[in-house]
């Protein structure tokens, strides 16, 4: 398989079912953007963080793959079978916020980014999720969207910035807590 086709060499590239837009359409602004996401993930798997983080991080860049095959397929025109997914998908993250909110300190404060580069990578990845979500959610107003696609997105963004609050804990690195000036 070539790396290359010559075929997006003027400005169009094809969605899943062969429909051929603008590489600045809203539907490749949406599934590169979760793609974007996605290296974001790979950089937190990648630091000095817990193995069942790094698992659970795995797993949500297959998930990730998933979005980007739904995103990517154009909804009137695609005939092929796409992973898809499921409601235990989002529920995953839920118990897993959940079960981090039971040993991290309660929230009192916005908290700024930082505190070394697992939990700075977090939030990074985080504002993408929010970017990869806004993006998507105005994606549906004009096309068909899965909603669990746009749960999913929501729910991640919590996970990473819960997940960025775990780390902080776990290697006692104090919370840059945002107090505002009056």
């Amino acid at each position: 398989m070539k790396i290359y086709t010559k075929t997006g060499d003027r400005g169009l590239t094809s969605l899943i079912g062969g429909t051929r837009v603008p590489k600045y359409h809203l539907r490749i602004e949406s599934y590169g953007t979760v793609d974007e996401l996605n290296s974001y993930i790979g950089m937190i798997r990648d630091q000095d963080i817990a193995q069942h983080d790094k698992d659970l991080l795995k797993e949500i860049q297959d998930r990730l793959f998933t979005i980007g095959s739904s995103l990517a397929s154009d909804p009137e025109k695609s005939k092929m079978v796409i992973p898809d997914l499921h409601t235990t998908d989002i529920e995953l993250l839920e118990k897993e916020i959940d079960a981090i909110n039971e040993v991290i300190p309660e929230l009192r404060h916005f908290i700024l980014p930082g505190g070394n580069s697992a939990i700075s990578s977090c939030h990074i990845a985080r504002c993408v999720c929010r970017r990869a979500e806004r993006l998507t959610v105005h994606l549906a107003t004009e096309s068909a969207v899965e909603e669990k696609v746009i749960i999913y997105l929501n729910r991640l963004s919590d996970y990473l910035f819960t997940l960025a609050r775990k780390i902080a804990h776990e290697y006692k690195i104090a919370e840059n807590q945002w107090i505002p000036r009056v």
